[in-house]
């Protein structure tokens, strides 16, 4: 046996008796796992804690000596806390289907594959699922980074008694999916309306003679590529190709590379606890001049940084707006009392959506960059 092969052995030998001994303290973390999901199940406490877990992951980043990669060490616990999670008690999330979307996608990485997804045909259905409780968690999507927010999520708001746990922000890639890899061929390109608008650009160019024709979502639209075959082709996240019979004919053809989705996880109750770094709202404001600047201004006395505020027609009340609005700090604490109750007053109607922790931007395939 000559000396490299020696130390390989030594190596394998040493690498074996270091997964016994991980494999050991995965089990103990697992029965301290499940003795926390009994002591919340006395309590009536949720199982998801997104501070918690922010707290865990930027703890060991910093403890981290070694030559493992933060995006590596991340993407190791965040399978870690999914399974923790499911030992504590088995979580369903619903989001919109079918698999392969990039809200599905966007839900695994961030809350790991231990979580029971559960697809739903619309975002309406999403909702629905989990102001019923027949879904723990829902993942939505609130606002792409170039077209905008996606109203029917604002407007759901308004219909169901839900609840923001935790945001997420996912690289969006897009690409061109079809049975036939000739661009000249294509005739037909079906997707979800956002995914058709990011990459309009793109579109006009390369496959002008194409109707465009929007679906329920992206992995619908690579669905019915699939079923028409030759001259159908779809956009969507590359691993649709895994689950449908279908090539990337391009790749990355949003008409901006720099493209951000923010997802939110909802939930059907508030949640509680740890200081959070956000709050949304949604109010209305009575109808008298400077009734907004009144809240605007209460706000920036407070020194508060107020990051998105969107307006949506109030339905059912002509020209009348109901106000979507995310503050950079957490109103449930005591010290901001006295400013809600200033908040409430100034508004004609007002619903805390939310505190939560800032969200990680996920870049694909597990990677993960904390917010700064």
């Amino acid at each position: 046996m000559n000396s490299s092969t020696q130390r390989l052995t030594e190596i394998r030998t040493q690498i074996d008796d270091l997964d016994e001994r991980i494999l050991d303290l995965l089990n103990k973390r697992a029965s301290l796992s499940r003795e926390v999901g009994q002591l919340k199940s006395d309590s009536l406490d949720i199982v998801f804690k997104p501070f918690r877990e922010k707290e865990v992951l930027s703890r060991l980043n910093a403890l981290s000596p070694g030559i493992l990669p933060e995006d590596h060490l991340r993407a190791i616990y965040r399978e870690i806390l999914s399974s923790s999670r499911r030992l504590q008690q088995p979580q369903t999330v619903a989001y919109l289907g079918p698999e392969g979307t990039f809200t599905h996608l966007a839900g695994l990485e961030y809350l790991g594959r231990s979580m029971d997804f559960t697809p739903c045909p619309t975002l309406h259905d999403v909702f629905l699922t989990v102001a019923s409780r027949k879904a723990d968690l829902g993942v939505i999507p609130l606002e792409n980074s170039l077209q905008g927010s996606v109203g029917q999520s604002l407007d759901l708001f308004l219909q169901y008694n839900v609840y923001i746990h935790a945001e997420l922000f996912s690289r969006i890639s897009h690409a061109l999916l079809a049975v036939n890899a000739d661009l000249s061929s294509v005739r037909t390109v079906y997707s979800h309306p956002q995914a058709l608008a990011q990459c309009s650009g793109w579109l006009r160019t390369n496959v002008p003679q194409a109707s465009v024709i929007p679906t329920e979502s992206t992995a619908a639209a690579a669905a019915q590529a699939e079923r028409e075959g030759d001259g159908s082709a779809a956009i969507g996240h590359p691993r649709l190709v895994e689950r449908y019979g279908l090539k990337a004919v391009a790749l990355d053809i949003q008409d901006l590379p720099d493209n951000w989705t923010r997802f939110l996880v909802i939930g059907p109750t508030p949640t509680v606890g740890s200081s959070r770094d956000k709050t949304s709202l949604l109010f209305t404001t009575p109808d008298r001049p400077g009734a907004l600047a009144a809240i605007l201004n209460l706000l920036a006395d407070q020194g508060l940084n107020l990051t998105k505020l969107e307006s949506r027609p109030l339905k059912g009340e002509k020209w009348k707006y109901v106000f979507f609005m995310d503050v950079e700090c957490d109103l449930s604490q005591e010290q901001y009392e006295n400013t809600m109750n200033n908040l409430t007053s100034l508004c004609h109607t007002m619903r805390v959506l939310g505190s939560y922790p800032t969200g990680p931007h996920l870049y694909g395939a597990g990677m993960v960059q904390e917010q700064a």
